[in-house]
């Protein structure tokens, strides 16, 4: 199982650049795009309270600016987002070894599934699902939990590959592997304090631990 952001797909420039875009339209302080790094990752409304000045994150500002967030992200997302080095090797790698494959974001459902379609859309998964209404957020264990229900597949028999705080609470309250990207937004002290058993430097080595026998 795959957050996207920051693990399958490196999308910082195309955030930066939405979000930035509604803070110029009023005329408050952009940011540069590392920043964002740390806005992201727990869905669009904190993506937004984040960027906005303090004095500035009203509950009328953060619904105004998520409506434009989403109409901007819209016009830009794969602009400049794409695969990171190594993670089409290690799809098809997956696919070689007949693991089923999954992808579990706080992005909205609607971008998920339009980014997974058409950046990853070689390869198959058997669930793409983002944030949805009535649905709690990651790192509440709720939506991992349910895609391992719905195929049939105990929690415990899966990996979960993210690169921050959030993937590795929710891989671990839902009972999965937590695995850290390195490639990722965030860093390895961060990671590994959030309870990640192993840190991975690159993609083909998350095969590596597939193939490894079990224990």
């Amino acid at each position: 199982m795959f957050d996207l952001d920051g693990t399958l797909l490196d999308t910082l420039q195309d955030l930066a650049d939405s979000m930035n875009a509604v803070l110029s339209r009023l005329g408050l302080p952009t940011h540069p795009p590392d920043s964002y790094r740390y806005f992201v990752g727990s869905g669009r409304e904190h993506l937004v309270a984040a960027a906005l000045p303090k004095n500035r994150r009203n509950p009328e500002t953060i619904t105004e600016c998520v409506t434009a967030m989403d109409r901007e992200y819209g016009k830009r997302w794969a602009q400049n987002s794409k695969p990171y080095p190594g993670i089409p090797a290690l799809l098809s790698g997956i696919d070689t070894l007949g693991v089923t494959k999954a992808v579990l974001s706080n992005k909205s459902d609607e971008f998920v599934c339009a980014m997974v379609k058409k950046l990853l859309g070689q390869w198959s998964f058997a669930v793409i699902r983002g944030a949805k209404p009535n649905v709690p957020l990651k790192p509440d264990p709720a939506a991992a939990l349910g895609i391992a229900d719905d195929l049939g597949i105990a929690a415990d028999k899966w990996l979960y590959l993210g690169d921050s705080d959030i993937d590795m609470q929710t891989a671990n309250s839902a009972g999965m592997y937590a695995a850290g990207a390195l490639w990722g937004f965030r860093t390895a002290n961060e990671l590994a304090s959030a309870g990640s058993k192993v840190l991975v430097q690159t993609p083909l080595e998350v095969l590596e631990l597939l193939n490894k026998p079990a224990e």
